[in-house]
């Protein structure tokens, strides 16, 4: 999976830590994230890589590189899908 940016017409707001909402102002169409996607979206905002991002779910999470690895290429898979990111 190539590494992508948060595109600059989505804004993200977090609440509480336990869920947060993606916007994009071209469709102004929301999108609730559960707290995996959050780590996924606050790690692309920090211009995480996709291993880096994959390393921190498993300190966040007790599961193996591999499952973190394909978590985090799923929720990527979504966000392109949607257009939320863009190609780094």
């Amino acid at each position: 999976m190539i590494n992508v940016l948060p595109g600059k017409h989505v804004i993200f707001t977090d609440f509480d830590g336990d869920e947060g909402i993606l916007v994009d102002l071209n469709t102004k169409r929301y999108y609730q994230l559960n707290e995996t996607a959050m780590l996924v979206w606050k790690g692309l905002e920090n211009g995480k890589s996709v291993s880096e991002i994959a390393a921190d779910v498993t300190i966040e999470y007790e599961v193996t590189i591999d499952h973190a690895t394909r978590s985090v290429e799923r929720v990527l898979t979504n966000f392109q899908s949607y257009k939320l990111v863009t190609p780094s």
